[in-house]
């Protein structure tokens, strides 16, 4: 299989899965769910077919899991990042003492008068290490790396939750528990 063909249905999927899944015809289920010959009927009606295979393949190696299968392999799901109105049954979880988050520079300003918002998701997106908030933060322009002091959140009331693909969520940040690096 190509990567482009693969780069093209987690794209596919992403837009479907986590922002306008009636587009297509879809519903999603309590834990963003959606069973998967429900989800491969509909792409196919949608004049986009997308084979079994192809689909493990990018639930598999997509660089960044942003799919998972149930434990049957029979339901699909985006593990975040969804802007439509979705329970992810998400537990609360004790966040590491830091955590990081990247944008780009036109952000910065705003940010560091509101913190960190959602905006129209469901969470503010963090990452447990530099890197990965680097390459985030370069899909928006010119990196810029914020540290979340995420234990003295957690302290003062603030509940996280770690999606399974290990991307941390909050609802807001804060500017008193960022530090520009």
């Amino acid at each position: 299989m190509n990567d482009s063909r693969l780069l093209k249905i987690s794209k596919y999927l992403s837009k479907y899965l986590r922002h306008t899944p009636d587009a297509i015809g879809i519903k999603l289920a309590p834990g963003g769910w959606v069973a998967v010959d429900e989800l491969l009927t509909a792409c196919a009606k949608n004049k986009f077919p997308i084979t079994r295979q192809e689909l493990q393949v990018v639930v598999e190696y997509n660089d960044k899991q942003r799919f998972s299968f149930d434990s049957t392999a029979t339901l699909i799901r985006a593990n975040q990042g969804h802007s439509v109105k979705v329970d992810l049954q998400l537990e609360p979880a004790v966040p590491p003492d830091v955590l990081y988050h990247g944008t780009g520079h036109k952000s910065v300003e705003s940010i560091m008068q509101t913190g960190l918002c959602k905006m129209s998701r469901h969470h503010v997106h963090l990452s447990r290490d530099i890197s990965t908030a680097q390459t985030v933060g370069a899909r928006h322009g010119k990196p810029v790396i914020f540290t979340v002091y995420a234990a003295a959140m957690h302290q003062a009331g603030y509940i996280f939750y770690c999606s399974d693909n290990g991307v941390w969520l909050v609802d807001h940040v804060p500017v008193k528990y960022l530090e520009k690096i």
